[in-house]
């Protein structure tokens, strides 16, 4: 399997993103997958340099993924280069990343989250729980779930068509 390079964006880097990174790398160390790089960032700098909303590191733990990684800015520049496929948790957060894209071969990267979703796939993105409560979270875990879980068939499917 080729590397193949995540990065899940949201707004402040600190419920969303980092929870799908979250649920993406315990998924992809329980399928034993080595190719596939994850990580996460925000569009905007509120953030930068903190651990996630504990709302979310508790619902993550609940749920046995570690959501602990520290908030940091989308950088068009190095991100846009560093990364194959760059998912939206929102259709704002889908707009602004695509506003920052400099060449189509960008905006070709950028995806939504719930693109990837079965059961969830009527959703035209991922809710910002932040000011919500704990039904909020919980909505947001069950998505992401449904969402990396769409995202790792959709990789595994490209690679097999790449193998033949």
């Amino acid at each position: 399997m080729k590397t193949t390079n995540i990065l899940f964006v949201c707004l402040g880097n600190i419920c969303r993103s980092p929870a799908a990174e979250a649920i993406a790398r315990r998924r992809l160390e329980e399928k034993g997958l080595d190719g596939i790089i994850v990580d996460s960032a925000g569009t905007g700098d509120w953030h930068v340099g903190e651990l996630p909303d504990p709302r979310a590191r508790r619902h993550g733990a609940a749920r046995g993924y570690a959501v602990d990684s520290r908030a940091r800015q989308f950088d068009p520049d190095a991100d846009f280069a560093a990364f194959d496929l760059i998912i939206a948790m929102d259709e704002q957060n889908f707009r602004d990343l695509a506003g920052m894209a400099r060449t189509p071969a960008d905006r070709a990267k950028i995806r939504r989250a719930t693109s990837f979703c079965r059961v969830f796939s009527h959703l035209a993105g991922v809710p910002d729980p932040y000011l919500g409560g704990p039904s909020g979270f919980e909505l947001v875990m069950d998505i992401l779930e449904d969402a990396v879980e769409g995202l790792l068939e959709h990789l595994d499917a490209g690679n097999r068509e790449r193998d033949h």
